[in-house]
C-alpha cells in the first residue's frame, strides 16, 4: 500500500493560504542555505505528486516554462519528470508532461492500495481536507512560517488526533512538523 504524505506550508496562526488563495508569504526570500538544501533535497524522492485543480493550474503554468528552468533548473527537471495525478470535476483534459486525471477523489482509495511510489500532496487544500475526512493521509508534514495571516484559508474542516513525529528549525524561521495520525 502507498504512503500518502501532505507537504505544505502554513502561517504562524495555521493558515495555508490568505483570505484571497495568495500565498506569497511561503516564499521566504532570506538567504537560508540549509532551507534551500532541505527543498531541493526534499524534490529528489520517487513520489507520485496529487494535486487539486487549482495548485495543479498553478504548478503547470511554471515548471513547465523557460523561466523555471533559468530560475532552478535541477527542481524544474524534476517537477517535469516525475509522474503527476490531478483530481479534478472540472477539467477535461491536462497537458503537462507525466500527468494523469482522474474526475473522483474515490479513485484515490484505488490508486493508493496499488503497487507504485508513494504519493505527495502539494498545496490543494480542498483534496487535504477531503482525504483527511476519508482516514486516506498517513503523514502531514507542515512547514510553519514566520508569518500572521491573520485571518484566511485553513487546510482541515475536520477533527483528527495527530501524534508528532519529528520537528526540524531553520534559520529562516521556518519549522517543520511532521505528524502522523495518532492510533
Amino acid at each position: 500500500m502507498r504512503k500518502i504524505t501532505v507537504f505544505n506550508n502554513i502561517t504562524l496562526d495555521g493558515y495555508f493560504t490568505d483570505a484571497n488563495g495568495d500565498m506569497s508569504w511561503a516564499y521566504n526570500r532570506s538567504n537560508d542555505p540549509e532551507w534551500d538544501a532541505f527543498v531541493n533535497g526534499n524534490a529528489k524522492g520517487e513520489s507520485v505528486l496529487l494535486f487539486g485543480r487549482i495548485t495543479y493550474e498553478m504548478m503547470a503554468g511554471y515548471w513547465p516554462t523557460p523561466m523555471a528552468a533559468e530560475q532552478n533548473p535541477e527542481l524544474a527537471k524534476r517537477m517535469n519528470k516525475l509522474q503527476k495525478i490531478v483530481v479534478s470535476n472540472t477539467l477535461d483534459k491536462v497537458s503537462w508532461e507525466n500527468t494523469a486525471l482522474i474526475h473522483d477523489i474515490a479513485d484515490i482509495q484505488r490508486i493508493k492500495n496499488e503497487p507504485g511510489n508513494n504519493i505527495t500532496i502539494l498545496g490543494s487544500g480542498s483534496i487535504v481536507s477531503q482525504l483527511t475526512k476519508e482516514g486516506l493521509i498517513d503523514e502531514y508534514q507542515l512547514v510553519v512560517n514566520p508569518f500572521i495571516l491573520g485571518k484566511g484559508r485553513t487546510m482541515f474542516d475536520s477533527s483528527l488526533p495527530v501524534k508528532l513525529i519529528q520537528t526540524r528549525a531553520f534559520a529562516n524561521g521556518n519549522v517543520l512538523l511532521s505528524y502522523v495520525k495518532h492510533t
